[in-house]
């Protein structure tokens, strides 16, 4: 179970790496307790600032393997209790506030659409495909498909996707807004780990703040999300990197205005 997916830290980056390259990395039930051990400890680490999510082999994810389905699954409870296992996963990366920039290179399909909503930024290859593609084995959408979709694409183009037997290609995933940034095949994980590491350069306690916000404000009223921005950037003022910052930007701006009076 331990080698279903890898987790390595270096420097406050911790990747997740998917590895199943041979079933083009699609949960199993070794995958799947798998990924919950390892992003539980992922987002659950001092030591890290940022997660970056790539995969082994030629596809980021092809969503639950259907072969283990159907040889190992007696009843649709069985496939409950698994997806459970998985979104113990998702949930542990989207309520972090840990950022997270995924490597999605090759295909995403099924529950590796929920995998790849996990991440805060997205990065694919223009060769890059992605769809939902649940309907055409007789299932609907889990792993958070139908719980993140809406919110990242809109409710119009969430049913197209859902309702269709169609991937997406990058450049269509990009206008849609479901990834942030497509290049060439071969430097999709190169320009995540930049993502990554430009992420710990900074302030990245504070980057993870505003993910946090932003991921948690539909659990909340209006009134409570100004209440919870007001509580964390009075939180974040108090800490020595902000403080820091702070007293560098004030000295710059002082610089500044003399030298435009001189």
């Amino acid at each position: 179970m331990s080698d279903a997916i890898l987790l390595t830290v270096d420097d406050g980056l911790a990747r997740l790496t998917l590895n199943r390259p041979q079933r083009l990395n699609a949960f199993n039930i070794d995958l799947a307790h798998a990924w919950a051990e390892k992003t539980v400890e992922a987002t659950s680490r001092t030591d890290v600032g940022a997660i970056l999510l790539d995969a082994a082999g030629p596809a980021f994810c092809a969503g639950g393997d259907v072969t283990d389905m159907a040889s190992k699954m007696g009843s649709g409870s069985d496939i409950d209790r698994l997806a459970g296992v998985i979104n113990t996963g998702i949930r542990a990366l989207t309520e972090s506030a840990v950022p997270v920039v995924a490597a999605a290179h090759g295909t995403t399909a099924g529950g590796g659409l929920g995998i790849l909503m996990c991440s805060d930024y997205a990065v694919v290859g223009e060769d890059s495909r992605i769809g939902s593609l649940y309907a055409n084995i007789g299932l609907t959408p889990d792993l958070s498909v139908s719980a993140q979709l809406a919110r990242a694409v809109g409710e119009r183009r969430a049913l197209q996707l859902v309702l269709q037997d169609r991937l997406l290609s990058a450049s269509e995933a990009l206008d849609w807004g479901l990834v942030a940034e497509v290049v060439a095949p071969d430097a999709v994980k190169t320009r995540a780990e930049e993502i990554a590491r430009g992420w710990l350069a900074g302030a990245y306690g504070a980057y993870g703040q505003a993910k946090r916000l932003i991921r948690s404000q539909p659990s909340r009223s209006f009134a409570d999300q100004l209440a919870e921005e007001a509580r964390s950037i009075g939180a974040a003022f108090d800490t020595p990197d902000a403080q820091a910052r702070i007293a560098a930007f004030a000295a710059a701006s002082a610089r500044r205005a003399a030298k435009e009076t001189s």
